[in-house]
C-alpha cells in the first residue's frame, strides 16, 4: 500500500505546483498594489490609483478594436461590401 503512496504524492505535487504560477494580471496587480502602498494611498485615491495602473498597458479588447476600425472605416467613408471587407480585416490585423 506505502508503494502506491509514493506515486500519488509525487504525482500531486507536480499539479499542484502549475496552481501556483501567478498569471499576468496576477503580476500586474501585486505591483500595482505594492506601488499604492508604497505611496501610502487610502480610501478613493488608492481605488483610482489600482484602476488606472491596472489597465496601463492592458491589451486591447475586441471591442477597442472594433470602435477604431469603425472610426476608420467612416473616415474612409466605405458603404456596403466595402465596409464588410474593411470591417473584418481590420479586426483581423489590429
Amino acid at each position: 500500500m506505502k508503494m502506491l503512496h509514493v506515486p500519488l504524492l509525487a504525482l500531486a505535487v507536480l499539479f499542484s505546483a502549475q496552481g501556483f504560477a501567478a498569471t499576468p494580471q496576477q503580476e500586474k496587480m501585486k505591483t500595482c498594489n505594492a506601488d499604492a502602498t508604497a505611496k501610502a494611498l487610502k480610501g478613493d485615491e488608492r481605488k483610482a490609483f489600482m484602476s488606472t495602473c491596472l489597465k496601463k498597458d492592458a491589451p486591447r479588447t475586441q471591442q477597442d478594436k472594433m470602435k477604431t476600425c469603425n472610426a476608420d472605416a467612416t473616415s474612409k467613408a466605405l458603404k456596403g461590401d466595402e465596409r464588410k471587407a474593411y470591417m473584418s480585416d481590420c479586426l483581423k490585423n489590429k
